[in-house]
């Protein structure tokens, strides 16, 4: 397996309500990519992510790979879903921008 490429984050899913989260600099989850702890260093983000699986506040955190230019965006397709949301028919968060631009 290919090892991971800075810069990254830490997603995870939230325990309760099972919405893609992202660690941010404060060490609270967001729901925002654009809020989330940019890991410039690999290690350092390995190290953050050993210690968040004994909160037991998120479910399957791991490292995703991010460009980190103006604006945080996913390197990879399976990031791209997770942050944006199904896209047969809108749902939570698609479902609230769509609202959102209505308005």
């Amino acid at each position: 397996m290919a090892r991971i490429k800075a810069p990254v984050v830490i997603t995870a899913n939230d325990l309760l309500t099972g919405e893609v989260v992202y660690l941010d600099p404060a060490h609270r989850w967001s729901p925002e990519l654009s809020s989330a702890k940019v890991f410039n260093v690999i290690d350092e983000a390995e190290d953050e992510l050993a210690t968040l699986f004994s909160e037991a506040v998120v479910i399957s955190a791991y490292l995703a790979e991010v460009s980190n230019d103006a604006v945080v965006t996913p390197r990879h397709y399976r990031e791209t879903f997770r942050h944006k949301g199904p896209s047969n028919y809108f749902h939570g968060k698609q479902a609230v921008q769509d609202a959102e631009v209505a308005a």
